[in-house]
């Protein structure tokens, strides 16, 4: 019902679910999200119900979705300007009777008939459309006699609904950046993207712990083994501090990093630490094992609370302030 508050139907409650779920898995903050239903002066005429979902940003709510509930519009449309019926024909369970009073003659009387029954009146119609001349003679005789005669019709003839969701791209990456930019806390000159690693442009970064080239063979092996899982990835093998390449892997929102240190080379089982971005808390793992997590966590079907469950959390690496902001 219009500007009632209540949504329409089921079939348009549950895109407006799945388009919650969607904004909210790329980075849209809950508590900066609502949907607001139109107003009857601002109802599209062709709607029966339409939806907003609306974001609080710098510039105040702003609409980045619209779900519009068009129902049969636009196919009632096409199937006038073309004379065509676009409709969808739904088997019935068990065979449905239709009742039919004398109209005087058998050639159908569209008015009595559409008046009579309503919205069975184009199955009744197209059934006696195509009757043989023997049927209808037995009919005319049944309806001389009791002034009626019932056929059965074993489909139902619906007309379907079309649900409108549109999206606009470029106000929901805005949104995106709005709500996952932030300062670490204490200090102003950090800034990161906590964009959900689903979303991030690269996933993970591979920081050998300086230019030492007995590092090189195992950051090939990751980058062969990220790639082999479908894990984009940035090296950055440069000469800064690691504690400012961390900072620079977290300016552009990319995920977990993964460092390749001295016990990774010269201890076995190889292993090399893994840093969650928002936390900045670390853990150690087997190397062979580190693409396989960075897939699950940035597919979702890990988190960042099981892979602490499961493996020893790291301390160190991440050096002072001073040095993770220096240019």
């Amino acid at each position: 019902m219009r500007g009632s508050g209540v949504i329409n139907n089921s079939v348009l409650g549950y895109f407006i679910g799945r388009i919650y779920l969607y904004l909210t898995k790329v980075g849209i903050a809950k508590d900066k999200l609502r949907f607001r239903q139109h107003m009857d002066n601002e109802m599209a005429h062709y709607a029966c119900d339409c939806w907003d979902a609306e974001t609080k940003t710098s510039y105040g709510w702003i609409e980045i979705v619209g779900c519009a509930d068009r129902s049969c519009f636009d196919l009632k449309c096409h199937a006038r300007a073309t004379k065509v019926p676009l409709v969808a024909e739904k088997p019935l369970k068990e065979p449905i009777s239709l009742n039919f009073v004398n109209v005087v003659q058998f050639e159908p009387n569209k008015g009595a008939i559409g008046k009579a029954y309503k919205k069975d009146a184009k199955i009744a119609m197209e059934y006696l459309s195509v009757c043989d001349e023997c049927f209808i003679t037995e009919q005319e005789q049944l309806l001389s006699e009791t002034g009626e005669f019932t056929i059965e019709t074993e489909v139902e003839e619906v007309v379907p609904n079309v649900i409108e969701p549109s999206f606009g791209i470029g106000r929901i990456m805005y949104t995106i950046f709005e709500h996952t930019f932030h300062v670490r806390e204490g200090d102003e000159q950090r800034t990161y993207f906590s964009f959900p690693a689903t979303v991030a442009p690269y996933k993970c970064s591979v920081l050998p712990l300086s230019q030492n080239q007995e590092f090189v063979p195992f950051v090939r092996k990751l980058s062969e083994a990220m790639t082999k899982n479908g894990v984009s990835y940035k090296v950055d093998d440069s000469s800064g501090s690691i504690g400012r390449r961390y900072a620079r892997t977290d300016e552009i929102g990319v995920a977990f990093g993964i460092t390749i240190d001295f016990d990774t080379v010269n201890k076995t089982p190889h292993t090399a630490t893994l840093r969650d971005r928002d936390s900045m808390r670390q853990i150690r793992a087997e190397v062979s094992e580190l693409p396989v997590i960075i897939r699950d966590l940035s597919n979702g079907t890990l988190s960042w609370a099981e892979v602490e469950s499961k493996y020893p959390i790291f301390e160190g690496q991440e050096t002072s302030k001073k040095d993770t902001v220096e240019e």
